[in-house]
């Protein structure tokens, strides 16, 4: 495997993971009450609102985007025997 190959499926793996998790908090979102459709980069939607819908937004995608590169990582490492070579040159540094 090369490094086009942990490109794809690094980027294409956290790529799905940000898509599955931004649906999954506006479907929470809107289940527990809120705005559905809330915009934060609308001027006119409430701020506080905005902020938490960010705030909540952010950790889900940034979670699961880094379970997401973990999961393809490993599987990556299962299948040519080593870690992408840019993992192995940041665990050296």
């Amino acid at each position: 495997m090369g490094k086009m190959t942990w490109k794809i499926l690094g980027t294409g793996a956290a790529t799905l993971a940000a898509i599955v998790a931004t649906k999954v908090v506006d479907v929470i979102w809107e289940k527990a009450g809120q705005e559905t459709g809330l915009d934060p980069k609308d001027p006119d939607a409430p701020l506080l609102k905005a902020l938490s819908y960010a705030a909540v937004v952010g950790l889900a995608v940034g979670a699961a985007r880094t379970l997401a590169t973990r999961k393809a990582a490993q599987y990556y490492a299962k299948s040519a025997g080593h870690l992408p070579a840019e993992m192995e040159e940041a665990r050296k540094a």
